[in-house]
Protein backbone atom coordinates (compact mmCIF):
# COMPACT_ATOMS: atom_id res chain seq x y z
CA UNK A 1 0.00 0.00 0.00
CA UNK A 2 1.44 3.35 -0.87
CA UNK A 3 0.43 6.94 0.01
CA UNK A 4 -0.98 9.11 -2.19
CA UNK A 5 -1.30 13.07 -1.71
CA UNK A 6 -3.57 15.07 -4.05
CA UNK A 7 -3.76 18.82 -5.13
CA UNK A 8 -7.08 19.54 -7.43
CA UNK A 9 -6.62 22.95 -8.66
CA UNK A 10 -9.11 25.22 -10.87
CA UNK A 11 -13.01 25.06 -11.68
CA UNK A 12 -15.24 22.20 -9.53
CA UNK A 13 -15.90 19.79 -12.62
CA UNK A 14 -11.76 19.46 -12.28
CA UNK A 15 -12.61 18.75 -8.30
CA UNK A 16 -15.01 16.49 -9.12
CA UNK A 17 -12.83 14.57 -11.45
CA UNK A 18 -9.97 14.49 -8.61
CA UNK A 19 -12.68 13.15 -6.19
CA UNK A 20 -13.42 10.22 -8.74
CA UNK A 21 -9.33 9.55 -9.34
CA UNK A 22 -8.85 9.99 -5.39
CA UNK A 23 -11.90 7.10 -4.64
CA UNK A 24 -10.23 4.59 -7.31
CA UNK A 25 -6.54 4.95 -5.27
CA UNK A 26 -8.59 4.46 -2.48
CA UNK A 27 -10.41 1.10 -3.84
CA UNK A 28 -7.02 0.15 -5.78
CA UNK A 29 -5.64 -0.33 -1.58
CA UNK A 30 -3.84 2.96 -1.38
CA UNK A 31 -4.02 5.68 1.10
CA UNK A 32 -4.95 9.11 0.36
CA UNK A 33 -3.67 11.19 2.85
CA UNK A 34 -4.75 14.42 3.92
CA UNK A 35 -1.26 16.14 3.58
CA UNK A 36 0.70 15.60 0.83
CA UNK A 37 3.87 15.58 2.91
CA UNK A 38 5.26 12.08 2.82
CA UNK A 39 3.46 10.97 -0.14
CA UNK A 40 4.60 7.98 -1.96
CA UNK A 41 3.36 9.45 -5.21
CA UNK A 42 1.61 13.10 -5.58
CA UNK A 43 -1.59 13.56 -7.89
CA UNK A 44 -1.90 17.36 -9.14
CA UNK A 45 -4.49 17.86 -10.91
CA UNK A 46 -4.46 21.18 -13.21
CA UNK A 47 -6.30 23.74 -14.62
CA UNK A 48 -5.11 25.16 -18.18
CA UNK A 49 -7.89 27.53 -19.27
CA UNK A 50 -5.94 30.41 -18.85
CA UNK A 51 -2.54 32.38 -18.08
CA UNK A 52 -3.14 33.00 -14.69
CA UNK A 53 -4.56 29.12 -13.80
CA UNK A 54 -1.47 28.09 -15.87
CA UNK A 55 0.75 29.91 -13.76
CA UNK A 56 -0.51 29.10 -10.80
CA UNK A 57 -0.80 25.07 -12.19
CA UNK A 58 3.39 25.58 -12.68
CA UNK A 59 3.54 27.08 -9.35
CA UNK A 60 2.15 23.70 -7.35
CA UNK A 61 3.80 21.40 -9.50
CA UNK A 62 7.75 23.14 -8.76
CA UNK A 63 6.78 23.65 -4.83
CA UNK A 64 6.05 20.05 -5.00
CA UNK A 65 9.38 19.63 -6.90
CA UNK A 66 11.28 21.41 -4.07
CA UNK A 67 9.36 19.00 -1.36
CA UNK A 68 10.60 16.10 -3.28
CA UNK A 69 14.12 17.93 -3.89
CA UNK A 70 13.69 17.76 0.25
CA UNK A 71 13.20 14.09 0.47
CA UNK A 72 9.61 15.14 1.61
CA UNK A 73 7.45 13.36 -1.11
CA UNK A 74 8.23 10.91 -4.12
CA UNK A 75 7.25 10.47 -7.29
CA UNK A 76 5.35 13.64 -9.11
CA UNK A 77 2.08 12.79 -11.65
CA UNK A 78 0.20 15.72 -12.68
CA UNK A 79 -3.47 15.08 -14.70
CA UNK A 80 -5.81 17.69 -16.28
CA UNK A 81 -5.71 20.51 -18.49
CA UNK A 82 -2.36 21.47 -17.98
CA UNK A 83 -0.94 18.14 -19.40
CA UNK A 84 -3.85 17.35 -22.18
CA UNK A 85 -2.55 21.07 -23.43
CA UNK A 86 0.91 20.85 -22.92
CA UNK A 87 1.59 16.88 -23.63
CA UNK A 88 5.49 17.04 -24.86
CA UNK A 89 6.25 19.93 -22.94
CA UNK A 90 5.58 19.41 -19.15
CA UNK A 91 8.31 16.74 -18.46
CA UNK A 92 10.81 18.34 -20.80
CA UNK A 93 10.27 21.55 -19.16
CA UNK A 94 9.94 20.11 -15.72
CA UNK A 95 12.27 16.95 -15.12
CA UNK A 96 11.25 16.95 -11.64
CA UNK A 97 7.48 15.82 -13.19
CA UNK A 98 7.58 11.74 -13.11
CA UNK A 99 4.30 11.36 -15.17
CA UNK A 100 1.35 12.95 -16.93
CA UNK A 101 -1.54 11.67 -17.46
CA UNK A 102 -4.21 13.60 -19.98
CA UNK A 103 -8.20 14.79 -19.30
CA UNK A 104 -9.14 11.13 -21.65
CA UNK A 105 -6.96 9.03 -18.69
CA UNK A 106 -8.24 9.97 -15.19
CA UNK A 107 -9.82 6.34 -15.41
CA UNK A 108 -5.60 5.12 -15.45
CA UNK A 109 -5.07 7.14 -12.59
CA UNK A 110 -4.19 3.43 -10.17
CA UNK A 111 -1.72 1.99 -13.04
CA UNK A 112 -0.15 5.24 -13.97
CA UNK A 113 1.00 5.25 -9.78
CA UNK A 114 1.82 1.95 -9.88
CA UNK A 115 4.15 2.42 -12.57
CA UNK A 116 5.24 5.10 -11.08
CA UNK A 117 6.40 3.39 -7.70
CA UNK A 118 8.21 0.89 -9.64
CA UNK A 119 10.36 4.08 -11.69
CA UNK A 120 9.10 3.49 -14.81
CA UNK A 121 7.72 6.61 -16.95
CA UNK A 122 3.82 7.43 -17.52
CA UNK A 123 2.58 9.85 -20.37
CA UNK A 124 -1.10 8.83 -21.09
CA UNK A 125 -3.23 10.41 -22.98
CA UNK A 126 -6.72 8.52 -23.96
CA UNK A 127 -9.48 9.76 -25.97
CA UNK A 128 -11.19 13.00 -24.83
CA UNK A 129 -14.36 12.36 -26.19
CA UNK A 130 -14.78 8.78 -24.34
CA UNK A 131 -18.30 8.50 -22.25
CA UNK A 132 -17.64 9.36 -18.91
CA UNK A 133 -17.30 6.02 -16.61
CA UNK A 134 -19.57 6.12 -14.01
CA UNK A 135 -17.93 5.67 -10.37
CA UNK A 136 -17.64 7.01 -6.61
CA UNK A 137 -15.75 9.75 -5.19
CA UNK A 138 -13.67 11.20 -2.14
CA UNK A 139 -15.98 13.82 -1.48
CA UNK A 140 -13.86 16.67 -0.67
CA UNK A 141 -15.97 19.63 0.03
CA UNK A 142 -17.51 20.14 3.54
CA UNK A 143 -20.16 17.62 4.34
CA UNK A 144 -23.30 20.05 4.08
CA UNK A 145 -22.49 20.63 0.04
CA UNK A 146 -21.29 19.34 -2.97
CA UNK A 147 -20.80 19.38 -6.43
CA UNK A 148 -22.89 17.25 -9.10
CA UNK A 149 -21.16 16.97 -13.23
CA UNK A 150 -23.82 16.16 -15.33
CA UNK A 151 -21.69 16.22 -18.59
CA UNK A 152 -18.31 16.76 -19.71
CA UNK A 153 -17.30 18.78 -22.96
CA UNK A 154 -18.62 21.26 -24.75
CA UNK A 155 -19.65 21.79 -28.60
CA UNK A 156 -20.04 25.76 -28.48
CA UNK A 157 -16.60 26.40 -29.97
CA UNK A 158 -16.50 30.05 -28.38
CA UNK A 159 -13.35 31.69 -30.23
CA UNK A 160 -11.45 32.79 -27.48
CA UNK A 161 -12.23 28.95 -25.11
CA UNK A 162 -9.65 26.21 -25.40
CA UNK A 163 -11.90 24.14 -23.58
CA UNK A 164 -13.25 21.65 -26.24
CA UNK A 165 -9.85 21.32 -27.66
CA UNK A 166 -8.86 19.88 -24.00
CA UNK A 167 -12.08 18.17 -22.90
CA UNK A 168 -13.78 16.85 -26.07
CA UNK A 169 -17.07 16.75 -27.29
CA UNK A 170 -20.13 17.65 -25.22
CA UNK A 171 -21.79 14.19 -23.01
CA UNK A 172 -24.00 14.08 -21.06
CA UNK A 173 -23.90 11.32 -18.36
CA UNK A 174 -27.45 9.11 -17.80
CA UNK A 175 -30.63 11.01 -15.87
CA UNK A 176 -30.43 8.06 -13.86
CA UNK A 177 -26.65 7.92 -12.97
CA UNK A 178 -27.04 11.32 -11.93
CA UNK A 179 -30.01 10.84 -9.65
CA UNK A 180 -28.16 7.88 -8.03
CA UNK A 181 -25.31 10.22 -7.04
CA UNK A 182 -27.33 12.61 -5.91
CA UNK A 183 -29.28 10.61 -3.77
CA UNK A 184 -26.14 8.56 -2.19
CA UNK A 185 -24.71 12.38 -2.04
CA UNK A 186 -28.11 13.44 0.15
CA UNK A 187 -27.80 10.25 2.24
CA UNK A 188 -23.93 11.14 3.24
CA UNK A 189 -25.18 14.56 4.75
CA UNK A 190 -24.96 16.86 1.73
CA UNK A 191 -27.93 19.17 1.75
CA UNK A 192 -27.15 22.14 -0.89
CA UNK A 193 -25.76 20.35 -4.28
CA UNK A 194 -24.59 22.32 -7.00
CA UNK A 195 -24.96 21.29 -10.49
CA UNK A 196 -22.27 21.82 -12.87
CA UNK A 197 -21.31 21.08 -16.42
CA UNK A 198 -19.12 23.46 -18.96
CA UNK A 199 -23.13 24.41 -20.09
CA UNK A 200 -25.80 22.84 -17.62
CA UNK A 201 -28.76 23.77 -20.17
CA UNK A 202 -27.65 21.32 -23.22
CA UNK A 203 -27.92 18.59 -21.00
CA UNK A 204 -29.29 15.47 -22.95
CA UNK A 205 -29.51 17.09 -26.46
CA UNK A 206 -26.10 14.93 -27.06
CA UNK A 207 -28.43 11.81 -26.62
CA UNK A 208 -30.81 9.80 -28.04
CA UNK A 209 -34.45 12.36 -28.73
CA UNK A 210 -31.52 15.13 -28.19
CA UNK A 211 -34.31 16.61 -25.76
CA UNK A 212 -32.93 18.94 -22.80
CA UNK A 213 -32.81 16.91 -20.18
CA UNK A 214 -31.89 20.01 -17.60
CA UNK A 215 -35.63 20.43 -16.43
CA UNK A 216 -36.50 17.05 -15.55
CA UNK A 217 -33.79 16.22 -14.17
CA UNK A 218 -34.01 19.59 -11.81
CA UNK A 219 -37.48 18.53 -10.60
CA UNK A 220 -36.41 15.04 -10.08
CA UNK A 221 -33.66 16.11 -7.54
CA UNK A 222 -35.98 18.73 -6.00
CA UNK A 223 -37.63 15.27 -5.05
CA UNK A 224 -34.59 13.87 -2.79
CA UNK A 225 -35.90 14.56 0.55
CA UNK A 226 -33.00 15.22 2.20
CA UNK A 227 -32.00 18.13 -0.14
CA UNK A 228 -32.43 21.41 1.00
CA UNK A 229 -30.98 23.66 -1.70
CA UNK A 230 -30.11 22.73 -5.40
CA UNK A 231 -28.03 25.25 -7.52
CA UNK A 232 -27.62 25.58 -11.26
CA UNK A 233 -24.61 27.19 -12.54
CA UNK A 234 -23.30 27.63 -16.15
CA UNK A 235 -26.63 28.41 -18.28
CA UNK A 236 -26.05 29.59 -21.68
CA UNK A 237 -27.85 31.89 -22.09
CA UNK A 238 -29.79 31.35 -25.92
CA UNK A 239 -30.32 27.85 -24.26
CA UNK A 240 -32.63 28.95 -21.37
CA UNK A 241 -36.61 27.80 -22.15
CA UNK A 242 -39.31 28.50 -20.80
CA UNK A 243 -39.88 24.97 -19.34
CA UNK A 244 -36.73 25.57 -17.77
CA UNK A 245 -37.60 29.06 -16.09
CA UNK A 246 -40.72 27.52 -14.67
CA UNK A 247 -39.02 25.04 -12.96
CA UNK A 248 -36.16 27.43 -11.37
CA UNK A 249 -39.66 29.63 -10.35
CA UNK A 250 -42.12 26.60 -9.16
CA UNK A 251 -39.50 24.20 -7.41
CA UNK A 252 -38.77 25.71 -3.74
CA UNK A 253 -35.68 24.00 -3.68
CA UNK A 254 -34.48 25.58 -6.67
CA UNK A 255 -32.27 28.56 -5.34
CA UNK A 256 -33.09 32.05 -7.23
CA UNK A 257 -29.47 32.15 -7.82
CA UNK A 258 -28.78 31.49 -11.58
CA UNK A 259 -25.06 31.48 -12.41
CA UNK A 260 -25.57 32.58 -16.86
CA UNK A 261 -22.03 33.44 -18.42
CA UNK A 262 -22.38 36.37 -20.98
CA UNK A 263 -18.90 37.16 -21.51
CA UNK A 264 -20.17 40.70 -23.62
CA UNK A 265 -22.75 42.65 -24.61
CA UNK A 266 -21.76 44.27 -27.64
CA UNK A 267 -23.28 42.62 -31.09
CA UNK A 268 -19.94 42.99 -32.75
CA UNK A 269 -17.82 41.15 -29.97
CA UNK A 270 -20.58 38.23 -29.27
CA UNK A 271 -19.86 37.87 -33.01
CA UNK A 272 -16.15 37.49 -33.31
CA UNK A 273 -16.72 35.13 -29.73
CA UNK A 274 -18.80 32.51 -31.69
CA UNK A 275 -21.49 33.42 -29.19
CA UNK A 276 -25.09 32.89 -30.07
CA UNK A 277 -27.51 36.12 -29.75
CA UNK A 278 -26.77 39.89 -29.15
CA UNK A 279 -26.99 42.54 -26.41
CA UNK A 280 -30.83 43.05 -27.42
CA UNK A 281 -31.32 39.39 -26.75
CA UNK A 282 -29.51 39.39 -23.25
CA UNK A 283 -31.36 42.20 -21.87
CA UNK A 284 -34.40 40.45 -22.60
CA UNK A 285 -33.75 37.17 -21.28
CA UNK A 286 -33.09 39.05 -17.86
CA UNK A 287 -36.01 40.91 -17.96
CA UNK A 288 -38.04 37.94 -18.26
CA UNK A 289 -35.95 36.22 -15.60
CA UNK A 290 -36.48 38.49 -13.03
CA UNK A 291 -40.32 38.69 -14.13
CA UNK A 292 -41.19 35.60 -13.59
CA UNK A 293 -38.66 34.36 -10.97
CA UNK A 294 -39.26 36.33 -7.63
CA UNK A 295 -35.96 37.51 -5.87
CA UNK A 296 -33.70 36.27 -8.71
CA UNK A 297 -29.64 37.05 -8.12
CA UNK A 298 -27.88 36.47 -11.29
CA UNK A 299 -24.29 35.77 -11.34
CA UNK A 300 -22.14 36.55 -14.98
CA UNK A 301 -18.43 36.59 -16.14
CA UNK A 302 -17.20 39.08 -18.82
CA UNK A 303 -14.10 39.10 -20.40
CA UNK A 304 -12.51 42.73 -21.50
CA UNK A 305 -10.23 43.10 -23.77
CA UNK A 306 -11.21 41.10 -26.30
CA UNK A 307 -10.39 41.20 -30.62
CA UNK A 308 -12.37 44.12 -31.90
CA UNK A 309 -13.07 45.38 -28.58
CA UNK A 310 -12.54 49.46 -28.42
CA UNK A 311 -13.20 51.85 -26.03
CA UNK A 312 -17.08 52.62 -27.77
CA UNK A 313 -17.54 48.14 -27.39
CA UNK A 314 -15.95 48.55 -23.79
CA UNK A 315 -18.24 51.46 -23.27
CA UNK A 316 -20.87 49.63 -24.09
CA UNK A 317 -20.47 47.02 -21.71
CA UNK A 318 -20.27 49.35 -19.03
CA UNK A 319 -23.65 50.72 -19.66
CA UNK A 320 -24.88 47.30 -19.67
CA UNK A 321 -23.57 46.69 -16.73
CA UNK A 322 -24.85 49.77 -15.20
CA UNK A 323 -28.25 49.20 -16.39
CA UNK A 324 -28.85 45.73 -15.82
CA UNK A 325 -27.49 45.84 -12.18
CA UNK A 326 -26.37 41.95 -11.93
CA UNK A 327 -26.06 41.48 -8.76
CA UNK A 328 -22.67 39.19 -9.27
CA UNK A 329 -20.21 39.83 -12.17
CA UNK A 330 -16.71 38.60 -12.51
CA UNK A 331 -14.36 40.50 -15.21
CA UNK A 332 -11.69 38.97 -16.51
CA UNK A 333 -8.68 40.14 -18.91
CA UNK A 334 -8.63 38.58 -22.32
CA UNK A 335 -6.04 35.83 -22.70
CA UNK A 336 -5.11 34.75 -25.97
CA UNK A 337 -4.92 31.11 -25.88
CA UNK A 338 -2.56 29.37 -28.49
CA UNK A 339 -4.79 27.45 -30.62
CA UNK A 340 -8.52 29.09 -30.61
CA UNK A 341 -9.10 31.69 -33.52
CA UNK A 342 -9.57 34.92 -31.27
CA UNK A 343 -5.73 34.28 -30.59
CA UNK A 344 -4.80 34.63 -33.90
CA UNK A 345 -6.80 38.01 -34.29
CA UNK A 346 -5.46 41.62 -33.65
CA UNK A 347 -6.56 42.71 -30.10
CA UNK A 348 -5.44 45.06 -27.49
CA UNK A 349 -2.15 45.32 -24.95
CA UNK A 350 -2.78 43.43 -21.94
CA UNK A 351 -2.28 46.22 -20.30
CA UNK A 352 -5.57 47.87 -21.69
CA UNK A 353 -7.29 44.19 -20.91
CA UNK A 354 -6.54 43.98 -17.44
CA UNK A 355 -7.09 48.24 -16.99
CA UNK A 356 -10.88 47.27 -18.67
CA UNK A 357 -11.52 44.61 -15.91
CA UNK A 358 -10.39 46.69 -13.29
CA UNK A 359 -13.01 49.36 -14.79
CA UNK A 360 -15.58 46.94 -14.41
CA UNK A 361 -14.56 45.44 -11.02
CA UNK A 362 -15.24 49.33 -10.04
CA UNK A 363 -18.75 49.92 -11.32
CA UNK A 364 -19.43 46.25 -9.87
CA UNK A 365 -18.51 47.25 -6.47
CA UNK A 366 -20.69 50.45 -6.57
CA UNK A 367 -23.51 47.94 -7.64
CA UNK A 368 -22.91 45.29 -4.95
CA UNK A 369 -22.55 48.23 -2.15
CA UNK A 370 -26.46 49.46 -2.90
CA UNK A 371 -27.13 46.23 -2.79
CA UNK A 372 -25.69 44.84 0.37
CA UNK A 373 -27.29 47.94 2.02
CA UNK A 374 -30.87 46.84 0.55
CA UNK A 375 -30.74 43.71 3.08
CA UNK A 376 -30.29 45.87 5.92
CA UNK A 377 -33.02 44.95 8.55
CA UNK A 378 -34.24 41.81 6.35
CA UNK A 379 -34.18 38.13 7.92
CA UNK A 380 -32.59 35.86 5.92
CA UNK A 381 -32.32 32.00 5.51
CA UNK A 382 -28.23 30.85 6.02
CA UNK A 383 -26.39 27.65 5.98
CA UNK A 384 -23.67 27.91 8.09
CA UNK A 385 -20.43 27.39 6.87
CA UNK A 386 -18.16 27.55 10.07
CA UNK A 387 -16.33 29.24 12.60
CA UNK A 388 -13.80 31.68 12.16
CA UNK A 389 -10.90 31.75 14.79
CA UNK A 390 -9.65 35.16 13.65
CA UNK A 391 -13.33 37.06 13.66
CA UNK A 392 -14.37 34.92 16.73
CA UNK A 393 -18.03 34.09 15.07
CA UNK A 394 -19.84 31.82 12.66
CA UNK A 395 -19.99 32.84 9.33
CA UNK A 396 -22.39 31.11 6.43
CA UNK A 397 -24.38 31.88 3.22
CA UNK A 398 -27.71 32.70 1.90
CA UNK A 399 -28.93 31.13 -1.26
CA UNK A 400 -27.08 34.77 -3.11
CA UNK A 401 -23.98 33.00 -2.07
CA UNK A 402 -22.34 30.38 -3.94
CA UNK A 403 -19.70 28.67 -1.90
CA UNK A 404 -15.53 29.76 -2.96
CA UNK A 405 -17.00 32.34 -5.16
CA UNK A 406 -19.39 35.03 -3.27
CA UNK A 407 -19.94 36.70 -0.21
CA UNK A 408 -20.50 35.36 3.90
CA UNK A 409 -22.96 36.56 6.26
CA UNK A 410 -21.17 37.21 9.69
CA UNK A 411 -23.63 35.32 12.29
CA UNK A 412 -23.09 37.43 15.53
CA UNK A 413 -24.65 34.54 18.66
CA UNK A 414 -23.64 33.37 22.35
CA UNK A 415 -24.22 29.87 20.93
CA UNK A 416 -23.13 27.50 19.22
CA UNK A 417 -24.32 26.66 15.75
CA UNK A 418 -23.18 23.19 13.68
CA UNK A 419 -21.95 23.19 10.36
CA UNK A 420 -24.29 22.56 8.07
CA UNK A 421 -27.31 24.06 9.65
CA UNK A 422 -29.72 26.28 7.82
CA UNK A 423 -30.47 29.37 10.48
CA UNK A 424 -31.88 32.70 10.50
CA UNK A 425 -30.35 35.90 10.36
CA UNK A 426 -31.24 39.25 10.73
CA UNK A 427 -28.78 41.64 8.89
CA UNK A 428 -27.94 44.77 10.66
CA UNK A 429 -24.43 45.89 8.91
CA UNK A 430 -22.42 45.43 6.35
CA UNK A 431 -18.34 44.38 7.39
CA UNK A 432 -16.16 44.03 4.17
CA UNK A 433 -18.76 43.72 1.68
CA UNK A 434 -19.99 41.09 3.18
CA UNK A 435 -23.51 41.06 5.40
CA UNK A 436 -23.42 40.52 9.03
CA UNK A 437 -25.96 39.94 11.34
CA UNK A 438 -27.75 38.54 14.59
CA UNK A 439 -29.02 34.99 14.58
CA UNK A 440 -32.74 34.64 15.48
CA UNK A 441 -34.87 32.30 16.96
CA UNK A 442 -37.55 30.39 15.49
Amino acid sequence: MAQIGFISLGCAKNQVDCERMMYRVQEAGHEVKADIVGSDVVVINTCGFIDSAKAEAIDFILQTAQLKAQGLVGKILVTGCLSQRYQDEIMKEMPEVDGVLGTGSYTQVVNAIEKLLEDETVSDFGDIDAPEEEIGRIVTTPEHYAYIKIAEGCDNRCSYCIIPYLRGKYRSRSLDDVLYEARMLAESGVKELIVVAQDTCRYGTDQPGHKRLLPQLLRELCKIEKLHWVRVHYLYPDEIDDELIDVIAQEDKIVKYLDIPIQHCSDKILKLMNRRGDGAFLKALFAKLRSRIPGLVLRTSVITGLPGEGEAEFTELCEFLKEQRLERVGAFAFSPEEGTPAAEMPHPDQGIALERAQQIEQIQSSIMDDWCESYIGRTLEVVVDGFDEEYGQFYGRTYADSPEIDGRVWIATDESIMEGSFVRVTVDAILDGDLSGYLVED
